[in-house]
């Protein structure tokens, strides 16, 4: 349902996020990533409707951020995102992070992404950066078994491995944001190693690797020869002896992790 790639457009802002997405578009991209906190929406909405591509055909994500998370007001912010977006609906819609401190009861604010759902405003629900336990909480709620993904942050030095195996038993697939480290994977002499032996880039690697466990990648960029090379690599193969190799980077190297984040997994 989610295509396996997609464009992240985190961080980027003005004429850089439109240039982008409308690079990515051209390209072959059909699936944006965006959300309020980026600030970036409106810009977003209006490379898609200068595309010439068919809001159909795009999968569009956008993010309540927390200070939006009771009822009304998550409703009332989804609303103002479509209005900036400049469509009727987004493909998905995310809680952004669990809510600082609990301050929001989940059962409030998925009830209220269900509610978004049944209204047209989104055609599929999910969240971000949710723990197991949260996950378990936020699936258990009225409307919960409706969610169907949990962003969070994987790449090679981040496997995120016991949540990702937790989502998938609950049928709750993983989107995969950062999946290139913000650029460290290009650094690491295994990554390049094993990308000499494909003719690839070391990004590429990672981002097979990825992809090979059937995580969803949003990788974020804004030239168009990173953008197409991030395409192809969703069709690389990558042996068992690689991925064993790229699995072993794993040292827990966490880069988005905000003072309101929650315990996370070991």
């Amino acid at each position: 349902m989610i295509p396996d790639i997609g464009l992240g457009t985190y961080r980027l802002k003005g004429q850089d996020v439109i240039d982008s997405v409308t690079t990515a578009l051209e390209l072959g991209y059909r699936h944006i990533d965006t959300a309020q906190m980026y600030g970036n929406e409106a810009e977003v909405g209006r490379a898609i409707a200068d595309s010439g591509v068919a809001r159909e055909d795009i999968f569009l994500t956008t993010k309540i951020w927390t200070d939006r998370f009771t009822h009304d007001d998550l409703i009332k912010s989804l609303e103002d995102s479509l209005e900036r977006l400049g469509t009727d609906y987004v493909d998905l819609v995310l809680l952004h992070w669990p809510s600082p401190d609990n301050e929001v009861p989940v059962a409030e604010s998925i009830g209220a992404l269900v509610e978004a759902k049944s209204r047209g405003l989104t055609r599929n629900i999910g969240v971000s950066n949710f723990t197991m336990s949260q996950l378990d909480e936020a699936l258990e709620v009225e409307g919960g078994d409706q969610l169907i993904t949990n962003q969070i942050e994987v790449h090679p030095f981040l496997a995120n491995k016991a949540l990702a195996n937790h989502c998938s038993e609950k049928g709750v697939r993983v989107t995969g944001y950062m999946p290139l480290a913000v650029g460290k994977v290009m650094e690491d002499d295994r990554l390049k190693q094993i990308a000499d032996n494909h003719s690839v880039t070391a990004a590429q690697i990672a981002l097979a690797w990825v992809a090979a466990r059937g995580i969803v990648v949003i990788p974020s960029s804004t030239k168009r020869a990173h953008q197409q090379s991030n395409l192809e690599a969703m069709n690389l193969t990558l042996s068992n002896d690689e991925i064993e190799r790229i699995n072993a980077l794993d040292r827990g190297e966490r880069i988005a992790n905000p003072s309101f984040a929650p315990v996370w997994d070991e």
